[in-house]
């Protein structure tokens, strides 16, 4: 049975994997990127928990991240258009089904990187917090 943590990083992937752009999870950057962009979604730290007792719970806020991914003449437009699905993605269900009890991406940081005989990628880095608790700090 998956822990609280994958199964949370899992349905954050899956709500991804339904934008336009290619999803993947852990991967390392493709050779070519997809003309509607690319997401890859890291899982983070988990950072220290802040912990209750009785009943005993560790409560975190998961720094999970998302290199959101562009390429081509109009990058800018496609990047702004990609990190705005992100986020309508997040704030249509802050809580992943239930999941967690609360899901905030941060702001990017764009960068522009040029590649060696190849269009530009426009590229950064989204951190995204997933606040939830659980009874153990290895479920």
């Amino acid at each position: 049975m998956p822990t609280p943590r994958e199964t949370i990083l899992t349905a954050l992937y899956a709500r991804l994997s339904m934008l336009p752009a290619r999803a993947l999870r852990g991967d390392v950057l493709p050779e070519r990127i997809p003309t509607e962009g690319l997401l890859i979604l890291r899982d983070g730290e988990p950072g220290e928990p802040e912990v209750t007792l009785s009943p005993l719970r560790y409560h975190y806020q998961h720094r999970a991240e998302i290199e959101a991914v562009v390429q081509g003449t109009d990058r800018d437009a496609a990047f702004d258009t990609l990190t705005a699905s992100i986020g309508v993605t997040i704030t249509a269900d802050r809580t992943l089904g239930g999941l967690c009890d609360w899901v905030e991406a941060e702001a990017p940081r764009p960068v522009d990187l040029p590649i060696e005989g190849a269009a530009s990628l426009k590229a950064a880095v989204i951190p995204v917090v997933l606040h939830y608790s659980t009874a153990d700090p290895l479920s």
